[in-house]
């Protein structure tokens, strides 16, 4: 199978070009708040602009920090079309960069299985929504994958402070430092951080104080948080009871579980990769807003599960990521929806929408469980080893 992944990623990477080119689904709405949202910055009205292709339902404004109008203000300055290409291939290449970097770590190093996974992820939605948006979302993600896995501090610490002031969701990543007592790495991701908002304050004092200390929290202003889309615990809770459940005592509950469920998958291993993905699982989980295309990294979840889980839990939540994200099941359910403000709330869409929260649940569960099996096979052999060499 791996003598022709090289052919099956070329062809993937094609199909998935001539779709680019000629598919008229594939708007990349949100690089085209990205592109057109970010000079305001320079002009002073980042956050009252908005994009009015879709004033009628929902005008889209800019969501991030300044910083990240900043770095993408470079996209306006080449027309739409190449822009559009552009995002596209750094995309694949991020794609391609998170499933051999994830393989890496799990101590599979031929090139021609990242070339096959690559293949294969490219289709399912998590991967197809971000790309068809022209979302950040693999960006991020290998951005993040790649820093943390260095063993230089202040590179892990960079990465990290870099995304958090693109787009304030990364910053849990920081945990992971606090788990490994990398004290220096989280210190270099708070310097980073700053630096990153003293540039965007540099810039426009004004428009980085509403967004840091008026606009940041409000959920409202990113979409509906009880739309399908949005795969949050908080989201998932919201579609259950029929109002949005805020901070509410239901949704502290919930976010206790999600910390319970991590520290469980984290607390007995050193794997790399299952901390990394155990701190993202927790931050998808938790975060008020998680849509579907934020979901990329069940990619080296995925991964993990396949190769390094080794017991039934593991295989069976590999099995139920393939299916929610392979059978497009947030697609589904969007299309039962009458538009994206209002949702039906029969318990069978109900329990549908909880796919991937539980799914990034009973991932946590599996990491924790491979953990402690493995912590118990090293302790049973241990005893075995000594009475033979006594």
């Amino acid at each position: 199978m791996l003598s022709v992944a090289p052919w099956l990623l070329a062809l993937s990477v094609i199909g998935h070009l001539f779709m680019v080119a000629f598919q008229t689904k594939m708007t990349m709405i949100d690089l085209l708040v990205y592109r057109n949202g970010s000079p305001h910055l320079f002009q002073g009205d980042l956050y009252e602009w908005r994009l009015d292709q879709y004033a009628d339902v929902f005008p889209l404004p800019f969501t991030y920090p300044p910083f990240a109008a900043a770095i993408f203000t470079p996209m306006s300055w080449i027309p739409w079309e190449a822009s559009r290409w552009v995002w596209q291939l750094i995309c694949l290449g991020c794609l391609y960069f998170i499933v051999r970097t994830s393989l890496k770590l799990l101590k599979l190093g031929d090139p021609r299985r990242a070339m096959l996974w690559t293949a294969l992820v490219l289709w399912i939605e998590p991967v197809r929504t971000t790309l068809n948006y022209g979302q950040i979302n693999l960006v991020l993600a290998a951005i993040l994958i790649g820093t943390l896995a260095s063993a230089r501090n202040w590179v892990g610490g960079a990465g990290v402070g870099f995304t958090a002031g693109i787009k304030l969701t990364p910053a849990i990543s920081g945990l992971y430092f606090l788990l490994q007592r990398r004290w220096m790495a989280a210190v270099w991701s708070f310097v980073a951080f700053v630096v990153v908002y003293g540039i965007g304050w540099a810039i426009s004092p004004a428009q980085s104080d509403k967004f840091w200390f008026s606009l940041l929290g409000d959920a409202s202003r990113v979409g509906p948080v009880g739309s399908a889309i949005n795969q949050s615990m908080r989201g998932a809770l919201s579609r259950t009871v029929g109002y949005d459940v805020k901070t509410g005592v239901i949704y502290i509950v919930a976010v206790l579980v999600a910390a319970a469920l991590t520290w469980f998958a984290v607390s007995k291993t050193k794997d790399v990769l299952a901390l990394i993905v155990s701190v993202q699982m927790l931050g998808l989980l938790v975060s008020p807003i998680s849509w579907s295309h934020h979901w990329v990294w069940m990619v080296p979840a995925l991964l993990w599960l396949v190769y390094e889980g080794g017991h039934l839990l593991c295989k069976i939540t590999a099995g139920l990521w393939v299916v929610l994200t392979g059978g497009y099941l947030i697609s589904f359910l969007l299309l039962a929806q009458p538009n994206i403000w209002d949702f039906p709330r029969p318990w069978y869409y109900v329990v549908l929408g909880w796919g991937y929260p539980a799914a990034g649940m009973l991932t946590l569960v599996a990491i924790g469980l491979a953990a402690r099996r493995k912590t118990g096979a090293v302790a049973d052999e241990a005893p075995a080893e000594a009475s033979v060499t006594s």
